[in-house]
C-alpha cells in the first residue's frame, strides 16, 4: 500500500500546497481521498490526471472535495469520449453539493459518479479494507481506516478530540492526523486539533509513525505544532508535503 500526499494545506490553499487530497494505491488500484481545492494540479504533477480508480470525500466542506467539481470537465468532456463514472463515497448530499458548484443550474452530474453514503462502518474499496466513523466537526465528517494485506493507514479527516478517532488509528502503521491549531491559545471547540492534541491522540492509540497534515500556515508555526506533537507523542512525526510517498 502505498499513500502519495496531493495536498495538505489546511482549511484553504498554502503558498506551497493545495488542500486535502490523498492517493492510496494497492494492486494498480487508486483510492482518492478527498479532493480538495486546488488539488487537481497536484493529481497531474504527482500521479495522472487519469490516476483514479474510487474517490472518497470525508466530508463537504470545501477544502475536501472542490475539484470534485472541477473533475467533471475532465470526464465528460475527454477527447476520446466520455470516462466511465466513477464510485464517489462521500455524506449525504455529496450529489447534490457538487452539481451545484459545478452548474448554476445545478446539473445532474451522475454520468460522471456513482454516489455511495458513507456511514459508520467496514467496507471493501477495490483492494482494501476501509472503515469509516463519525468524528468531531460541524458538518458530518468521517475518519477513515485503510487496511491491505496486514498494514493500516489512519486518516482523521477534519475533526477535534473524540472517541472515535482514537478507535480508527488504533496500532496504525501510518496516522496521518490534521494539526490546525497551535497550543496554549484559545482555539473554536469542536473543531480541528493541536499539535499537541494529535501527538496525545498518536499515543493513545499506539500507533507506529505520525504524519501531521492539515496545518494552516497563515494562522499558526510549524515549527510549534511539531514541537508539541513530539511533546506528546514519542514515537516518529514528520509534517507531510505535496508529493511526498510513504510504503507501508
Amino acid at each position: 500500500m502505498r499513500l502519495t500526499v496531493l495536498g495538505c494545506a489546511g482549511s484553504f490553499p498554502g503558498p506551497e500546497s493545495a488542500c486535502s487530497a490523498y492517493l492510496v494505491e494497492a494492486e494498480g488500484f487508486r483510492l482518492l481521498i478527498d479532493f480538495g481545492s486546488g488539488s487537481l494540479s497536484a493529481l497531474q504533477r504527482y500521479a495522472g490526471i487519469g490516476a483514479v480508480d474510487a474517490i472518497m470525500l470525508t466530508h463537504l466542506h470545501c477544502d475536501h472535495m472542490l475539484d470534485a467539481c472541477t473533475y467533471v470537465v475532465v470526464r465528460r468532456y475527454a477527447p476520446g469520449g466520455p470516462l466511465p463514472p466513477l464510485p464517489v463515497y462521500a455524506p449525504p448530499g455529496a450529489a447534490e453539493r457538487i452539481s451545484a458548484a459545478y452548474s448554476a443550474d445545478n446539473e445532474p452530474v451522475d454520468d460522471v459518479y456513482t454516489f455511495y453514503g458513507l456511514q459508520p462502518g467496514t467496507f471493501p474499496i477495490g483492494p482494501f479494507t476501509v472503515t469509516a466513523d463519525r468524528v468531531n466537526h460541524p458538518i458530518e465528517t468521517y475518519g477513515v481506516r485503510v487496511e491491505h494485506n496486514g498494514r493500516v493507514l489512519a486518516y482523521s479527516s477534519d475533526t477535534a478530540p473524540c472517541e472515535a478517532l482514537l478507535r480508527l488509528a488504533q496500532g496504525a502503521d501510518l496516522f496521518l492526523c490534521e494539526a490546525s491549531y497551535l497550543d496554549g491559545v484559545a482555539n473554536p471547540p469542536d473543531l480541528h486539533l493541536t499539535g499537541g492534541e494529535a501527538g496525545a491522540a498518536a499515543t493513545k492509540a499506539d500507533v507506529g509513525k505520525l504524519l501531521l497534515t492539515h496545518l494552516v500556515t497563515a494562522w499558526g508555526s510549524e515549527a510549534s505544532t511539531v514541537e508539541a506533537a513530539c511533546a506528546a507523542f514519542t514515537g516518529p512525526v514528520e509534517v507531510v508535503r505535496p508529493g511526498a510517498r510513504y510504503d507501508l
